[in-house]
């Protein structure tokens, strides 16, 4: 079932005609030029409220991630732990003579 979210890639101001045009299947930009002529007839209060509404209720779309996509092989969750590398000593070994 297609979601009614707001676009995160398709957006002039909140997104809002973005998601509206993913969920109906139509240009965004023919959804914008409706809106600005409902907004012209109908007057300024109507569609603004209408809006500011649907920014409010309207949750933004899931960006999904490389981690989060099918194609990325899972992570794995204990990963075997690395055996650390040997340090190798910088200090010199030095001989002492002793003095008889």
């Amino acid at each position: 079932m297609k979601r009614l979210y707001r676009s995160q890639k398709d957006r002039k101001i909140a997104g809002i005609f973005g998601g509206l045009g993913d969920y109906y299947n139509v240009d965004s930009n023919l959804l914008r030029l409706i809106a600005v002529l409902l907004f012209l007839i109908s007057g300024f209060f109507p569609v603004l409220i209408t809006y500011i509404i649907a920014w409010l209720i309207l949750p933004d779309e899931e960006i999904k991630t490389q981690a989060n996509t099918p194609e990325s092989p899972p992570k794995e969750k204990n990963p075997a732990p690395k055996t650390p590398a040997k340090k190798q000593s910088t200090a010199r070994k030095t001989t002492t003579k002793k003095k008889a």
